[in-house]
């Protein structure tokens, strides 16, 4: 027996695609039979599975859940819940492995897997042996069915979400944009002292209030609207998935990922004088020059969750995070990325600062950046335009970091250009302390573009 994946599902961190177009039944069982032949060549024996609250997580889990025990795996089901609480599951139950159904902050009619494998993250070359195997059946037939049972972790996971809390009584708002997150958020706030006002908690495969995506800032509004109506301290918002957080603070405003960061850094550098703080290649210098400050060594890393967890690992460092919201606190936590874990760690962070996140927000250096600029380029060129770039700035002699595609250090500023993994774009950000410089930036973004035939023109969505 062979299954062929549709090519545009086999992703570098996920197995994503549009149910019943791209990704169907047959995948999740095809899924199941891989990471079961895996699993078992590799030593082990059980795997946690959980899903979000799309629609078809349900029968999606059921077809995963189907070929994991065709392969001679014995799964323990979590249920309904973040990501995060599966990969908690990974690390504290006795499984070797673990899958998470979730479309992420894609929109409703998506769906997709998140492997990891021995507190691994399971990506990349991971994900293309999965399809090979599929493609040539190349999957293990087990003597026995593996068995099934059920374990509600949600309450132990909500423990230790708040074991040790060290923040004060905040007046908090929290939207979970009907996402998964929000039945732990709800169990939470009944364990955290202070006064909190929950947005969107219920399960809603339809997203029908906004988009679970805190990144962008219009589905920022209803939390924004809240804080202002109630003078809140600050709130914090979630993606589909719970895995990523956004923050505004008691103004309003905005508190983006390498900012979150940069506050989360004060404590654990306290803890961990000298560690080693990663973040992505999208961040503002000034995340990195903050962490120099507090004593810490910052490093500059890929983008992508799965390859900020694997780089932590290799140096021990007890915090990373991206752009895009993903945190990982590996000191004093698992290493994987929980926007909700780090909501609690926010408020401990704010209290440990003496002041507000609005006095913290207040006292950040006025950096004048473009979002995450994205648009659209033929898949086959995406890569070799980066390298054209990379070759022509290497020629004229520019600062240039190539970790992950160009990032270009000028007087003015910097400006990255890098090939997406996950899409048929190309990513552009800059950073300057001034309009006129931020200008001068996206000249030369323009410029170079330009000299591969390509225009910066039409942003595609995310």
């Amino acid at each position: 027996m062979t299954h062929i994946f549709h090519p545009t599902t086999l992703r570098e961190y996920d197995i994503r695609g549009i149910v019943g177009d791209t990704l169907h039944a047959a995948d999740a069982h095809a899924i199941g039979r891989g990471f079961g032949t895996l699993l078992r060549r590799a030593g082990g024996t059980r795997v946690a599975v959980g899903y979000d609250g799309r629609a078809s997580s349900p029968s999606l889990s059921d077809a995963l859940v189907d070929g994991l025990t065709a392969s001679g795996v014995d799964v323990v089901r979590i249920g309904l819940g973040p990501t995060p609480m599966l990969y908690y599951a990974e690390a504290v139950l006795e499984v070797d492995g673990g899958v998470q159904i979730t479309g992420s902050h894609n929109p409703a009619d998506y769906n997709g897997f998140k492997m990891v494998l021995k507190q691994l993250p399971f990506y990349g070359e991971d994900i293309q042996t999965l399809g090979r195997m599929a493609a040539e059946g190349d999957w293990d037939e087990a003597d026995a069915r593996g068995t099934v049972t059920d374990f509600d972790i949600m309450d132990e996971y909500v423990d230790r979400l708040v074991a040790g809390y060290a923040g004060g009584a905040f007046r908090i708002g929290w939207d979970a944009g009907n996402g998964a997150a929000g039945p732990v958020i709800e169990k939470l706030v009944k364990l955290l002292p202070g006064e909190h006002h929950l947005l969107f908690t219920d399960v809603d495969a339809n997203f029908p209030n906004h988009h679970p995506d805190p990144t962008e800032e219009k589905n920022l509004a209803d939390l924004k609207r809240l804080v202002a109506e109630k003078s809140l301290d600050f709130g914090v918002a979630f993606d589909g998935d719970g895995d990523r957080i956004g923050a505004v603070d008691g103004k309003g405003r905005v508190v983006w990922g390498d900012q979150l960061l940069g506050i989360l850094a004060e404590p654990v550098l306290k803890a961990v004088p000298g560690g080693t703080i990663i973040a992505d290649v999208k961040t503002s210098q000034a995340l990195y020059d903050r962490v120099a400050e507090l004593g810490g060594t910052p490093l500059m890393w890929k983008t992508g969750h799965s390859l900020i967890k694997s780089k932590m690992k290799e140096v021990d460092s007890p915090l990373g995070g991206e752009m895009s919201g993903h945190i990982f606190f590996a000191w004093d936590y698992y290493g994987f990325d929980d926007a909700i874990y780090a909501a609690v760690r926010l408020m401990g962070a704010v209290r440990m600062s003496g002041t507000s996140l609005t006095g913290l927000k207040d006292a950040m250096p006025t950096m004048v950046n473009t979002p995450e600029m994205r648009f659209q380029v033929d898949e086959s060129r995406k890569f070799a335009v980066v390298d054209e770039v990379l070759d022509r700035l290497e020629a004229e002699g520019a600062d240039v970091n190539r970790t992950d595609g160009a990032r270009v250090n000028t007087a003015d500023g910097w400006w990255l250009l890098r090939a997406s993994n996950t899409q048929d774009v190309l990513v552009a950000r800059a950073e300057a302390k001034d309009e006129a410089g931020l200008a001068r930036l996206l000249a030369m973004i323009d410029a170079q573009l330009a000299a591969s035939g390509i225009q910066r023109g039409e942003q595609a969505g995310h």
